[in-house]
């Protein structure tokens, strides 16, 4: 293969696994290893959970995209997708998928002795969402819970144990995660029934799948609210909460259950502001 067809074989991987959207799950692994450790986590550690969570997130959209590729191919929206339009094979997603396991259980293996051990409980999520679409309508919630896998490895790679404050920032990324899937999947409502795929939107109707994801983000910033009021943390924390909640209250007022036009890559990667904004606001609640 030449070098230009080897650079846009890459090129296609990654846009295959959305790279971009890391940013939706690395700060909350960072901002849960920060908290554990009181603001200085190990350097190295930081390295490996890095690794863990890049790999990790591109091995659940690159089985995602494999799973749903005859649903894709349908769907008018992905044709410009790298699979659905032929720019990579399943053999290269097979073994990008492969080279992604790989590296997670390399990267893990080097933190606390304890990841190894709920490496396959954390995995498990992002293993069946996928199929989760063919069963029932709370899937965005499996997704959700999938994503916030990310601040519990970080946490658990610092402490080496489980604690209430790490399942309440788990479960403030899940909810937020979920409403933001929840309206994602409100788009597809007529090519999901068509399908028989299940969403929100096919159980109740997009008008009341974007209330429910509304409701869902509420209950998201309350978490990341009593989240500050466990850990005592300042001000400062709580601008990064008023960000994201003025970032999803934008989020949702360019929504509409008759209009999705505003649903485009620049109000997906909007979305990054909430964990960016919090993340930031953490750290510096913690230092200033």
């Amino acid at each position: 293969m030449s070098n230009s067809g080897f650079m846009r074989k890459l090129d296609a991987s990654l846009n295959n696994i959305a790279f971009y959207q890391t940013v939706f799950s690395l700060p909350f692994a960072y901002m849960a290893a920060f908290l554990a450790a009181n603001g200085a986590p190990d350097f190295m550690v930081m390295v490996w959970i890095t690794l863990a969570i890049v790999s990790a997130r591109s091995a659940a959209l690159a089985l995602d995209n494999l799973i749903d590729l005859k649903y894709d191919k349908d769907q008018p929206r992905f044709s410009k997708r790298p699979m659905v339009a032929g720019e990579i094979n399943k053999r290269d997603v097979i073994l990008l998928i492969v080279i992604c396991f790989a590296v997670l259980i390399i990267s893990v293996l080097q933190l606390n002795p304890i990841c190894i051990k709920l490496l396959p409980i954390a995995a498990l999520p992002f293993i069946i969402y996928p199929y989760m679409k063919r069963i029932t309508c709370l899937c965005h919630y499996m997704c959700g819970l999938a994503v916030c896998m990310a601040p519990a490895g970080g946490w658990v790679a610092v402490t080496g144990e489980l604690s209430w404050t790490m399942f309440v920032l788990c479960l403030a990324v899940c909810l937020w995660i979920g409403g933001f899937d929840m309206v994602y999947g409100a788009q597809d409502e007529k090519f999901d029934k068509e399908h028989g795929l299940h969403s929100m939107a096919t159980a109740v109707g997009a008008r009341n799948a974007l209330i429910i994801a509304q409701l869902t983000h509420v209950a998201s910033l309350i978490c990341f609210i009593h989240l500050g009021q466990m850990l005592n943390l300042g001000l400062l924390y709580y601008a990064g909460v008023v960000i994201a909640a003025g970032t999803l209250y934008y989020q949702h007022s360019l929504i509409t259950p008759s209009d999705f036009s505003a649903f485009t890559r620049e109000y997906y990667m909007r979305n990054g502001i909430v964990s960016v904004a919090i993340f930031i606001c953490t750290l510096a609640s913690m230092y200033i």
